[in-house]
């Protein structure tokens, strides 16, 4: 299971990558890894939209599961990864770079405080293993 340390990490298994006050988010190789074969994704907000923190933002759909994915810090969104939806297999190959979800612009950069660094998400990750 990869978890890069340079992002941060929410309770349902969404990743964030900060960059100045825009933040990338897509759902972590732990994630994937549960999903098993993805075969759907859609991202079901635009750009352009402002969204709160927790908000359904994208639906992934595996052979075996379907799952919610959830916007880890409030903004605005400003670029919807529009490839993705023709390759919903990259959430398997790729999590962290080429399966990007959405980016928004965060207007509460204190939310980020409230996810977890790779450290903690690695334990929360072995916590649910048994």
């Amino acid at each position: 299971m990869i978890i890069p340390s340079d992002l941060k990490y929410t309770r349902t298994d969404e990743w964030v990558k900060v960059d100045g006050s825009v933040a990338t988010v897509g759902i972590s190789d732990y994630a994937q890894e549960q999903l098993s074969d993805i075969v759907f994704v859609e991202v079901t907000v635009s750009v352009g939209e402002s969204i709160k923190k927790d908000t359904v933002c994208a639906t992934v759909e595996s052979v075996k599961a379907a799952a919610d994915v959830n916007l880890p810090v409030s903004g605005t969104v400003t670029a919807v990864n529009e490839n993705l939806p023709g390759v919903p297999e990259k959430i398997n190959t790729d999590p962290y770079g080429e399966a990007w979800m959405l980016k928004v612009e965060i207007s509460d950069p204190s939310e980020l405080d409230r996810l977890m660094d790779a450290a903690e998400y690695d334990t929360y990750c072995k916590e649910r293993a048994h």
